[in-house]
């Protein structure tokens, strides 16, 4: 009875979370596959694949995975080099094949080495672009397609130059309108959501898509010139019978198996699948309420089974994604419920409904993911990082300005490279004292020593006079590099010389130096 009440609460708030994600979503598979010169309907197909099929194997409660904007690159060149489509999606297949053996390696572990001031920082990051992108949607100048991160694009513009041209003289009034009234409500929906009652489980989002629709055919009465037309809304690919959609789905091409330029896609596309994949994960784990810890070995496994099921019916290839699953945290997702219900009703809206789709006004979902870019980048999450130290608030602002100037991987890298000078900096802070009254000398590591001490280690024990009682204190370390072991060794082999009486201090003491058989030396292990 406990699980099945557990059940139903879950389902009460991962229903309504499913429906705004997959509103999210559907712009961005569109985006997506457009920007990466694929057919449309493949970003559907990697969209509900995602949901339904990773969202199933995963054991990630919370993320969401579907076409990525930080594989267009790459699909693009891919695409453009390779002889067919279904080439591609072979590709695809084989990358989820790759990723099996990655999770049997268990090469989910390196997520674990991304600091977690890199990690808000892509979150950030993330939140800041989502609101340069959208704001030209929302203001109807729809130049550029939805989900595209990269700050410069092929056509020789960037985020930048697309923000100013919108706003300066191209504004659609209709699309500002919606826009406007959409933000508006969104962010007094925040505070004024009832606490109880069925208005609780109502999507903010959901009704920003009905605002949209509707003023948009109410523009049509009261200001047709305002009026939003088809380049200004949605465009899902309609299908004008069972058979024509059906074929919207493919293969992919076998006999392209032996082909170099096939694998070479397949193992790009694998690493930097996975690479996506195991980041977003993590940052989506850290914002998750509940605070739940995804096994990252198991999520590659889902990934790859995502993948090989995507190419498999000529999808896109998947990767888990910041921007839908961050939509599905903020809009009170409990479960991965939400994540296969959102790949549900994306399968059966674009079916049955298409039509219905095309009626919604980009400006409108613009607003939905402006308002979720700025909860991913609240100026909270900088003033807090400051508070911590310069070695969390630098590799936090490193990581937000690579990635918005370059792409989310490389934004990354730059990041791990930033925050991992602070790591080695910390290390070289003094890890070893000298103290001494008279002839009695104490030289005390204060943490593990590792190899980047040898200087600092030969440069205390240089300090102990001819004839001391010296004690080495490794009391505080649980590791010492052989390097530093072999200083220590030859010291107390030299103190025999010197009439230095020795005493090592710690667990690990006598596996860090050996007893020595001298007439003038002492060494003895406390």
């Amino acid at each position: 009875m406990t699980a099945q009440r557990s059940f139903l609460s879950s389902a009460r708030a991962d229903i309504p979370a499913s429906i705004v994600v997959a509103l999210v979503a559907l712009p961005l598979c569109l985006g997506v596959a457009l920007a990466s010169g694929a057919p449309l309907f493949s970003g559907i197909i990697a969209g509900v694949v995602g949901g339904i099929v990773v969202g199933s194997l995963s054991k990630s409660p919370l993320s969401v995975s579907g076409p990525a904007a930080g594989l267009t690159v790459i699909v693009l060149a891919a695409i453009e080099s390779l002889p067919t489509f279904q080439a591609f999606t072979l590709a695809v297949m084989l990358a989820g094949v790759l990723q099996l053996a990655f999770s049997f390696t268990r090469a989910g572990i390196l997520a674990e080495f991304v600091p977690s001031s890199v990690i808000t920082g892509m979150l950030a990051a993330i939140g800041l672009i989502l609101i340069l992108k959208q704001i030209p949607h929302a203001v109807g100048y729809d130049a550029e397609a939805e989900g595209i991160f990269e700050f410069s694009t092929a056509d020789g513009l960037n985020t930048l130059t697309r923000l100013t041209e919108s706003v300066s003289g191209r504004l659609t009034p209709g699309a500002v309108l919606i826009a406007a009234i959409s933000l508006v409500f969104l962010f007094w929906w925040d505070h004024a959501r009832p606490k109880q009652g069925p208005l609780r489980f109502l999507p903010g989002p959901l009704v920003v898509v009905v605002i949209g629709v509707v003023g948009n055919m109410l523009l049509g009465v009261v200001r047709p010139d305002w009026q939003l037309t088809a380049k200004h809304l949605v465009q899902v690919p309609i299908a004008g019978a069972p058979s024509e959609f059906v074929k919207l789905f493919s293969l992919p091409d076998f006999s392209a198996i032996g082909m170099g330029a096939v694998w070479s896609t397949a193992v790009t596309l694998a690493i930097v699948a996975s690479l996506e994949s195991l980041l977003s994960v993590k940052a989506i784990d850290e914002i998750d309420p509940k605070r739940r810890t995804t096994d990252k070995n198991w999520e590659l496994m889902a990934q790859g089974g995502g993948n090989i099921v995507s190419g498999l019916i000529g999808g896109l290839p998947v990767t888990s994604v910041i921007v839908r699953s961050s939509a599905n945290v903020d809009s009170g997702a409990d479960s991965k419920l939400s994540t296969i219900l959102h790949g549900i009703w994306l399968l059966v809206s674009v079916a049955l409904i298409p039509a219905v789709l095309n009626m919604i006004p980009l400006s409108a979902l613009a607003a939905v993911l402006i308002a979720t870019g700025y909860k991913l980048t609240k100026p909270k999450l900088f003033a807090e990082r400051f508070k911590q130290g310069w070695s969390q608030f630098v590799p936090l602002v490193a990581t937000v300005v690579a990635i918005l100037f370059t792409d989310l991987l490389e934004g990354i890298m730059i990041g791990m490279a930033v925050g991992f000078v602070f790591v080695i900096a910390r290390n070289f802070r003094t890890a070893i004292t000298v103290a001494h009254a008279g002839d009695d000398w104490l030289v005390r590591a204060r943490r593990n020593l590792y190899f980047i001490h040898k200087y600092e280690l030969q440069k205390s024990l240089v300090k102990v006079p001819d004839g001391a009682n010296l004690m080495i204190d490794l009391t505080s370390t649980n590791f010492v590099d052989l390097d530093n072991v072999d200083i220590i060794n030859a010291f107390i082999k030299n103190a025999a010389f010197r009439d230095i009486r020795v005493i090592l201090r710690g667990d690990i003491a006598e596996k860090t130096a050996p007893k020595i058989n001298a007439p003038l030396a002492e060494v003895r292990y406390a």
